[in-house]
């Protein structure tokens, strides 16, 4: 196939060297067919402050968003789906006819991969973070109905601006859920919660610290770590030192991945196909283009 008739989708962010993304996309990309090829595109903020002379350039047609750009890319897009407009944020685009859509396939990531793991009806949670990626995960903890989510963020007013969210979201959702926001990790409660969730990028890096001391680590605790790749981060280390129950963010990269494939390729299959595919890659790791 000629080079030129490769359609070109991709992930934005920085640093993003570490993802899994191109290896699942270009899988399914194969897998289903389809002239499509999935890279990665490392943007500084500068190159992201020109962001549509950035996609005209590369002529792409389609992107994930990830950190720090979730929230900063609303004000690229001509159109929002209704997640996007209630969370804030999107970590997928489309450019069609000249407009750019946004979506956010983050929360149904998040809400699929968790409930493999546990009920998220009533759970005491932790979270830490409350940036684009913390409010689909509140947004997706409010509509399967958790109980209490505490959370905390160095930003105080990242912070503010989630709880304030959150109200409306309740209330669209009919949920009896209660989010409060606390100044210290110390603060969250983690002795008397049933789930702590990382949603911050610290544990990327090897030299970044454990947010969470041991021994707020309980037996009754489930540990959620957005972060993949490493698939053990410090925290998730810990948590398997005490026995805990534990996840990485791999089931909710593949579901969210699985769902982004649908709205780039515009395919009519079931998202559980595209997730298996998705999957099935990941087995073999390696980053592609």
């Amino acid at each position: 196939m000629d080079s030129k008739d490769i359609v070109k989708f991709g992930l934005i962010g920085y640093p993003i060297k570490h993802s899994l993304s191109p290896k699942m996309h270009n899988a399914a990309f194969r897998k289903f067919n389809l002239p499509y090829r999935y890279c990665l595109y490392p943007l500084k903020t500068d190159d992201f402050n020109n962001f549509n002379g950035f996609l005209d350039k590369e002529n792409i047609k389609g992107l994930n968003v990830t950190i720090p750009y979730k929230e900063e890319i609303l004000a690229y897009l001509d159109s929002k789906s209704d997640s996007v407009a209630a969370i804030g944020a999107a970590n997928t685009i489309v450019k069609k006819d000249e407009k750019i859509r946004g979506f956010n396939t983050d929360f149904l990531g998040f809400s699929k991969h968790l409930n493999e793991i546990a009920d998220p009806c009533r759970l005491r949670v932790a979270l830490l973070g409350a940036g684009g990626a913390a409010k689909a995960v509140v947004y997706s903890l409010i509509k399967d109905k958790a109980g209490i989510i505490s959370l905390f963020d160095i930003d105080v007013e990242k912070g503010k601006d989630l709880v304030r969210k959150s109200k409306k979201w309740i209330e669209d959702c009919k949920s009896d859920a209660a989010v409060n926001q606390v100044e210290s990790v110390e603060e969250l409660d983690i002795l008397n919660k049933d789930l702590l969730i990382n949603a911050t990028p610290v544990g990327l890096k090897e030299s970044d610290p454990l947010l969470v001391e041991k021994k707020f680590l309980h037996k009754n605790l489930i540990v959620y770590d957005l972060i993949y790749n490493p698939a053990r981060t410090k925290l998730l280390a810990a948590a398997e030192e005490k026995g805990l129950r534990f996840s990485n963010g791999l089931g909710m990269l593949i579901y969210q991945g699985a769902e982004s494939f649908l709205h780039f390729s515009e395919a009519n299959l079931e998202i559980s196909k595209v997730a298996a595919v998705m999957e099935e890659a990941l087995t073999n790791r390696g980053a592609e283009c």
